[in-house]
C-alpha cells in the first residue's frame, strides 16, 4: 500500500466543531439501537425508573455517562471478545478522573477529541503514576464498597441483566457446567495434586456468568473476595454508583500483596502469586532422559526485561531457543521451552505477566506465556507462510494485541487477537521491500490501534482500521534534503508523551519528531492518518541505541554507556554517564513506581533551576559486551548481574574430579563455574584478538589446555587460569581445534585447522616439570576430526591416534619420535563412501578393545585397536544429520562396567546411546540443544551432567542425565526383533519381510542345487557365500569392501570366545546385518547427482555429464576397479541381454550369451538421470528429509 498522500482539512470554526459532534453523538444513537436489540426498552425502563427515583437526576447521569448497551455491544455477542473488552485498565482510570472533576464521560466524543489533537484533553490520559496506583482489580474491590443508595438502583438492574441473559446467551448457558468441568480437569492436570478453590457467586452471576466462560482473564489477581455491610457480587463491567474518594481509597489494594483464589472460568491463569513459578516442583528430570537444569550466557543482541523487582529481582532474557526467568535472589532458572529454532524477539506486557516470544527458521512459532506459572497459554504456528519466521514483536499496553513483523525479503506486518486464541491474524500488511528491513515495532501506549516501526532508513506509522480489518500506513521518505542535515540510520521510535507525535533515535545522536495527522471522521474527502517530519533535534553526540518512555520522562542509552532522561519538551532532566558502560543495549524498568522521597532517601538532585529530587523507577541495563546490571536510583547503586562472553562460544571442558565447567569463547574469556551450586568462580580475559577455540583438562586437573583461533596453546593452572609456561606456544598457522592429554599427562597432543598434529612433552628442569615442544606432521589432507590417546594392552605406555576427514587412522610411534620428528608407526583407510566425524575408546563390554568411529553415513564402526579391521558396522543415530562427537558416559559405581552409554552431538541435537550399539533405534535418545549449531560435548566426571556449547548463539546448555527413563523407552520398544521389524516397510507381516524369508530360503535350496535329487539338508541357516546374493535380491547392492566388512563381521563373530570362525547365518541375523549395513534412507538422486557434478562436465544443456569413453575408464581405474569381462558382464545383465540370474543360478553358469558391444548400447554422453533410469533402471525419489525419516523410525 502506498503513502497516504492526502492532506489532512483546514481547521474548522467553533460553531462548526459544535454541529460536528451533535451529529456524531446523534449517529451514535442512532448506531446503538440498530446494533442493540434492547437499546430502547432498556431507555424506557429507565425512564420508569427515574419517575420514583428520589434521585433520579444523578443516576440518570450516570446511566447515560456509561451506557450498558454500549458496554455490552460487541461482534456478533462474541463471547470471548467481550470478555476481554471487560479488561480496560485506562478505561477505568478515565472514569476515575473524570467522576472526581464531575465531568460526563462520552467514549465517543473522547476519542473524537484525541484525534482532533486538543489540548485539553491531556488531562483526561492517565499517567503513569495512575496506572500504579489504580491496580488491576480495583473495579471489583469498588464494586464492593459502592453506597447503600445505590444498592437499589444496581439490585433493579441486575434482575433486568438476568433477564436479558436468560434470553440473549441463553445458548451459552446450557454448556456452562461443561465448560466448568473441563477447565477444572484442565487445572488439575497442570497441577496435580492441587484443589481448585471455591468462589461464591450471586443469583445474577449464574446468570451472567457464562458469558465470560471463555474469557481470556488477563488480571493478576482472578479472583478477590469482598465484604460490605450487606454480602453481594458484583458482575464486572456493569455501572456502579458513584462514591466518595476517601471511599475509592480504601478499597484499593495492591494484586501483588495476598495471593487470590482462581476464577473457575479462566482458561490461562492457574495462580495469582507472583512467586509461585519458584515454589513449585519440577519433575522433568524424571522423566525425560535429557531435561535442561540451567543455561549459561545469553543473547546479549535481544533484550532483558525486569520481571518484577523489591524483594525478589526477576529477570527475563534469550539463551538460544530458551527463554530464562532467571530469580536473582535464589539463583534459580526456569525455562521457556517450545521453539526449535532461536529465538529472535521478544516482549513482555505492562504489568510483566504475558511473554511473548517468536522465532525464524522453519516451522517458526510464536508463543506466549504466563509469567507467574511459566506455562505456554497460546502458540501461533504457521505464522509465516514463507517459513521465514519473525524479526520484531510488541504486545500491547493492555495486552489484547501482538504485532509482528516477518523476517522475510517481502515483509509482512500482523496484528494477533491471541486472546481469543486465534490461529490468522486479525489483519496484515504487506511492506515495499524499499522500506527496508524493519527490526523494530511498538505500540501506542494509549491507543492499541496505532503503531510505529522503522528499520535503518525508514519510519512507519500504522492505523488499524479494525472495523475495515485494514491497516493502513504512512512512511515518508527523509533524505539529506529534509532538514538539510545529515539524519544518521534509525534505531528505535516511540510514541510521544502526548501521542500527537512520534519520536525517531538515530545513530548520530540525532531525534526526527513526526507530528501525526488524524484527519476529521466528517472531513468531505476520505483520508487516512499519516505522519510528516516536524523538526531534527541534535540531542547528544553519541548514537542512540536505545529510546523509551517511563512515567513521564523520554529516556535515552547510547553508545558510550550514557543513560539520559528528558522531559515531554526535550529538555535535560538527568543521566547516567559515570557508570563506565558498554554501549546500551536494552533498558527495562521496573513495574513497580518508585517510593515517594523521605528523610532517608538519597535520591539525586535533577537538573533543573528548581534542584528537585529525581524520582524513577529502578530499571535493568544490558550492554553489548553481554553485561546485565541491576541500578538502584534510590542512592545511584549499581549491581552487577553477571557477564558473559560476547561472542560465539565453542570451547568448554569438565574437570575430572570437581563440579567445575570451563567456558572458552571468541572473545578471549575464560570462565569457570561449579556447575552444582551455578555459582561463577574465577575468569581471566585474555587480549584482544585472541579468541578460545579449544579447552582440556589433564587426568589429574592441574592444568588447563586453552588452544587459540590464531594457533597459540597456553597452559594454565586450572585454579588459577595462570601460565604455566614462560611463554605460550605457537607452533600451529591456524586455530587449533583439539588439545587432548595421554593418561600419565607426559604428554600433550593438539591438532590445527592446517591437518597438522603437534606433541608436547614434559621434562625435568632445574628440579621442575615443565612442558617443552617435541615435534610435528602434517598427517592428513583434510582437516583432523578427533585426536585420541590411549593405552596399549601389553603395556602402560602411552599410544596416539589421529582421525581425518580424509578417511585416514593413523597411529604414531611415540618411542620412536624424536625433537622434531613425529614417527608414523601405520595408516588405515576408515571409509568408502562417507568420511569419519570422531572416534572415542570403546569400553570393555567384550575381550576384544575396539575404536568406535562414526561416520557421515549415520553408521558406528567398531575397529580391532590392534589390527584396526573393521569388526562391526552398525547402524547409529538417525537425528537429521549425523554424529558430530561422542564421549563415553562415565560410571558412578563399580557395579555400572557392565551396562555403559555414550552422550553425543550432531548438527543440533544431544543424545545418548545405550550400548552395546547394535542397531536398535528404541536405544538412543536425542533433543535439540542449540538450533543454530553445536559446538562442543562435555561430560561431568560423575556421568550425572551433560554440557553443550552453541557457538554462535553464545550460550551453554547443562542438561541432567536421567538413564532409567533411556531403559525404560527400551523396555517399551520390545524385545529381540521386534524393534528390527518396524525398520523395514510393513513390519514383520508386511511384503517386504515375506519376499525376504523367500529369498533366503531359496537361497538356501539354490546352494544344495536347484535340479538336484539327492535328499536335502533342512537348515535355518544359509552359508555365507550367498549372503551377497540375497542382499541384492531385496534391493541392496553393497560394494565388494561392505561385503568383505560383512563376512568379517559375522565369520569372527564368535572367535574370540570360542576360537572358531562362523560360515553360516540365519535369517534374524541376517535382518541386523541388512538393516545396519544399508544406507538409512536409501539411494537419493541427489547422492548420484554429486557423483556426476564432481566426475563430469557441464554440458550445453547445463547439465553435469561424462562422457562415454571417459565412463568406461573410470569404471575400470578408480573405486573398486571392473575389468572388461565383468564390466560386459554387468551392462549386458543390465540391458537383458543374459538370462535371469546370470552367473548367480548354477543351471545357466555355463551359458555363453551373445556379443556385447559396449560402444553401441551406451549413449555418447550420460548423465545423471540417464545413469539412474535409463542404465539402473532404477525409480529414485528425491532425498527424503532425515528428521522425518528418524521420527518415523
Amino acid at each position: 500500500m502506498s503513502d497516504v498522500e492526502e492532506n489532512p482539512p483546514e481547521e474548522t470554526e467553533e460553531d462548526e466543531e459544535t454541529e460536528m459532534e451533535e451529529e456524531e453523538n446523534s449517529s451514535y444513537q442512532e448506531r446503538e439501537e440498530e446494533e442493540n436489540p434492547n437499546y430502547k426498552r432498556i431507555e424506557g425502563d429507565r425512564r420508569g425508573e427515574r419517575e420514583y427515583s428520589s434521585n433520579s437526576q444523578r443516576i440518570e447521569e450516570e446511566e447515560e455517562d456509561y451506557n450498558l448497551g454500549y458496554q455490552r455491544m460487541g461482534e456478533d455477542y462474541n463471547v470471548s471478545y467481550r470478555g476481554i473488552e471487560e479488561y480496560n485498565p485506562n478505561y477505568l482510570r478515565i472514569e476515575e478522573e473524570e467522576e472526581e472533576e464531575g465531568e460526563e464521560y462520552n467514549p465517543k466524543s473522547q476519542r473524537l477529541e484525541e484525534e482532533e489533537g486538543r489540548e485539553e484533553e491531556n488531562s483526561n490520559y492517565p499517567t503513569v503514576e495512575d496506572k500504579d496506583n489504580y491496580p488491576l482489580n480495583y473495579q471489583k474491590e469498588e464494586d464492593a464498597q459502592q453506597g447503600s443508595e445505590a444498592e437499589d438502583t444496581s439490585a433493579g438492574m441486575s434482575e433486568e441483566l438476568a433477564g436479558q441473559a436468560v434470553g440473549e446467551e441463553g445458548e451459552f448457558a446450557t454448556v456452562a457446567q461443561e465448560v466448568t468441568q473441563t477447565l477444572k480437569s484442565m487445572e488439575q492436570l497442570l497441577f496435580p495434586g492441587a484443589k481448585l478453590p471455591k468462589k461464591r457467586v450471586s443469583d445474577s452471576e449464574v446468570l451472567l456468568g457464562s458469558s465470560e466462560l471463555e474469557r481470556l482473564d488477563l488480571d493478576q489477581s482472578t479472583s478477590v473476595e469482598i465484604q460490605s455491610s450487606e454480602e453481594r457480587v458484583v458482575q464486572p463491567g456493569m455501572p456502579q454508583d458513584k462514591e466518595r474518594p476517601e471511599q475509592r481509597q480504601q478499597a484499593k489494594i495492591s494484586y501483588i500483596s495476598e495471593p487470590s483464589e482462581v476464577s473457575d472460568v479462566s482458561l490461562v491463569a492457574s495462580t495469582s502469586e507472583e512467586d509461585a513459578l519458584f515454589k513449585k516442583g519440577d519433575d522433568k528430570s524424571k522423566v525425560f532422559p535429557l531435561t535442561m537444569t540451567w543455561t549459561f550466557g545469553w543473547n546479549s543482541s535481544l533484550p532483558v526485561f525486569n520481571l518484577r523487582d523489591g524483594k525478589r529481582l526477576v529477570l527475563l532474557y534469550v539463551c538460544g531457543h530458551t527463554g530464562v526467568i532467571y530469580d536473582v535472589s535464589s539463583n534459580r532458572q526456569h525455562h521457556l521451552e517450545g521453539h526449535s529454532n532461536v529465538i529472535s524477539c521478544l516482549c513482555v506486557s505492562e504489568d510483566r505477566r504475558w511473554v511473548a516470544t517468536a522465532d525464524t527458521g522453519p516451522d517458526c512459532l510464536i508463543m506466549i506465556w504466563d509469567s507467574f506459572t511459566g506455562i505456554p497459554v497460546h502458540t501461533i504456528f504457521d505464522s509465516c507462510p514463507d517459513g521465514s519466521g519473525i524479526n520484531a514483536i510488541a504486545i500491547s499496553s493492555d495486552a489484547k494485541y501482538l504485532a509482528t513483523i516477518s523476517d522475510g525479503r517481502i515483509q509482512q506486518v500482523c496484528i494477533w487477537k491471541w486472546t481469543l486464541a486465534a490461529e490468522t491474524p486479525a489483519c496484515t500488511l504487506q511492506l515495499h521491500s524499499e522500506y527496508g528491513s524493519q527490526n523494530y515495532i511498538t505500540f501506542n501506549p494509549t491507543n492499541a490501534k496505532e503503531l510505529v516501526s522503522n528499520s535503518k532508513t525508514r519510519a512507519i506509522y500504522y492505523n488499524w482500521l479494525e472495523e475495515k480489518n485494514k491497516l493502513v500506513h504512512s512512511a515518508p521518505l527523509l533524505t539529506e534534503k529534509t532538514f538539510n542535515k545529515l539524519v544518521g540510520k534509525f534505531s528505535q521510535s516511540v510514541f510521544h508523551l502526548n501521542s500527537r507525535q512520534i519520536l525517531s533515535a538515530t545513530k548520530e545522536g540525532k531525534l526526527v519528531v513526526w507530528d501525526v495527522h488524524r484527519p476529521r471522521p466528517s472531513a468531505a474527502v476520505l483520508s487516512y492518518p499519516y505522519i510528516r517530519p516536524c523538526k531534527l533535534v541534535h540531542l547528544q553526540k553519541e548514537g542512540i541505541t536505545v529510546l523509551t518512555t517511563v512515567d513521564s520522562y523520554i529516556v535515552t542509552g547510547d553508545v558510550k554507556g550514557n543513560i539520559k532522561f528528558y522531559d515531554s519538551t526535550l529538555s535535560i532532566v538527568n543521566w547516567y554517564s559515570n557508570l563506565q558502560l558498554g554501549a546500551i543495549q536494552s533498558l527495562s524498568f521496573s513495574k513497580t513506581p518508585p517510593p515517594s522521597s523521605t528523610e532517608k532517601s538519597n535520591y539525586p538532585p535533577d537538573c533543573t533551576l528548581k534542584g528537585d529530587f529525581f524520582i524513577v523507577r529502578n530499571f535493568l541495563i544490558g550492554t553489548s559486551d553481554a553485561t546485565v546490571y541491576h541500578l538502584t536510583t534510590d542512592g545511584t547503586k549499581l549491581q552487577k548481574l553477571f557477564v558473559e562472553p560476547k561472542d560465539a562460544i565453542c570451547a568448554i571442558a569438565c574437570h575430572p574430579y570437581q563440579p567445575l565447567l570451563a567456558v572458552g569463547s571468541f572473545c578471549g574469556m575464560i570462565k569457570v563455574w561449579d556447575y552444582r551450586k551455578k555459582i561463577y568462580l574465577f575468569s581471566r580475559c585474555f587480549e584482544k584478538g585472541l579468541g578460545i577455540k579449544s579447552l582440556t583438562y589433564n587426568p589429574e586437573g592441574a592444568i588447563l589446555g586453552a588452544g587459540f583461533v590464531e594457533g597459540t596453546v597456553y597452559i594454565l593452572d586450572a585454579m588459577s587460569l595462570q601460565n604455566e609456561t614462560a611463554k605460550p606456544f605457537r607452533y600451529s598457522r591456524s586455530s587449533v581445534t583439539h588439545i587432548s592429554f595421554s593418561h600419565d599427562s607426559q604428554y600433550m597432543a593438539t591438532a590445527d585447522l592446517s591437518c597438522t598434529v603437534v606433541l608436547f612433552h614434559v621434562v625435568v628442569r632445574h628440579g621442575k616439570r615443565v612442558w617443552e615442544y617435541l615435534a610435528r606432521l602434517c598427517s592428513h589432507r583434510k582437516s583432523i576430526q578427533s585426536l585420541l590417546f590411549g593405552v596399549y594392552l601389553d603395556s602402560n605406555e602411552p599410544r596416539l591416534l589421529s582421525l581425518g576427514q580424509d578417511r585416514l587412522l593413523i597411529e604414531y610411534n611415540l618411542s620412536k619420535t624424536t625433537k622434531d620428528h613425529l614417527d608414523v608407526l601405520d595408516i588405515h583407510r576408515t571409509d568408502q563412501g562417507g568420511h569419519p566425524t570422531c572416534m572415542v575408546w570403546y569400553p570393555p563390554l567384550t575381550k576384544e578393545l575396539f575404536l568406535l568411529i562414526c561416520n557421515s553415513d549415520y553408521k558406528v564402526k567398531l575397529f580391532n585397536s590392534t589390527t584396526k579391521m573393521c569388526r562391526k558396522t552398525l547402524l547409529g543415530p538417525t537425528y537429521g544429520s549425523p554424529i558430530e562427537q561422542v564421549q563415553l558416559l562415565p560410571v558412578k559405581t563399580s557395579s555400572d562396567l557392565q551396562k555403559r552409554y555414550l552422550a553425543f552431538i550432531n548438527r543440533d541435537k544431544v543424545g545418548l546411546q545405550i550400548l552395546p550399539v547394535d542397531g536398535n533405534p528404541h536405544k538412543t535418545c536425542a533433543i535439540i540443544c542449540h538450533p543454530n549449531g553445536v559446538s562442543s560435548l562435555t561430560l561431568s566426571f560423575d556421568g550425572c551432567y551433560a554440557f553443550t556449547a552453541g557457538g554462535k548463539d553464545r550460550s551453554v546448555s547443562q542438561w541432567e542425565i536421567n538413564l532409567s527413563a533411556l531403559d525404560a523407552a527400551v523396555s517399551l520398544g520390545g524385545d529381540d526383533l521386534t524393534p528390527f521389524y518396524s525398520l523395514v516397510t510393513g513390519g514383520r507381516e508386511g511384503q517386504f519381510y515375506r519376499e525376504l524369508e523367500d529369498y533366503f530360503y531359496y537361497s538356501h535350496l539354490r546352494s544344495q542345487g536347484i535340479d538336484t535329487m539327492e535328499p536335502r539338508e533342512v537348515s535355518e541357516h544359509i552359508r555365507l557365500p550367498e549372503l551377497p546374493f540375497v542382499m541384492r535380491a531385496i534391493g541392496f547392492y553393497p560394494s565388494e569392501e561392505a561385503i568383505d566388512n560383512m563376512f568379517n563381521e559375522i565369520r569372527f563373530g564368535e572367535y574370540v570366545d570360542t576360537g572358531q570362525l562362523v560360515d553360516k547365518i540365519n535369517l534374524p541375523d541376517f535382518l541386523k546385518v541388512y538393516i545396519n549395513h544399508r544406507p538409512p534412507f536409501g539411494t537419493t538422486m541427489s547422492e548420484i547427482q554429486h557423483s556426476f557434478d564432481v566426475l563430469g562436465y557441464t554440458n550445453p544443456e547445463g547439465k553435469k555429464a561424462i562422457r562415454r569413453e571417459d565412463f568406461l575408464r573410470l569404471l575400470q581405474t578408480k573405486g573398486e576397479h571392473m575389468t572388461q569381462e565383468e564390466m560386459v558382464d554387468c551392462f549386458s545383465s543390465l540391458y537383458g541381454v543374459n538370462p535371469e540370474g546370470w552367473k548367480s543360478e548354477p543351471a545357466t553358469s555355463s551359458f555363453r550369451g551373445p556379443e556385447f558391444s559396449l560402444e553401441e548400447e551406451l549413449p555418447e554422453e550420460i548423465t545423471a538421470e540417464i545413469f539412474a533410469t535409463e542404465i539402473l533402471g532404477l525409480t529414485i525419489s528425491e532425498e527424503p528429509n532425515a528428521d522425518q525419516t528418524a521420527s518415523e523410525e
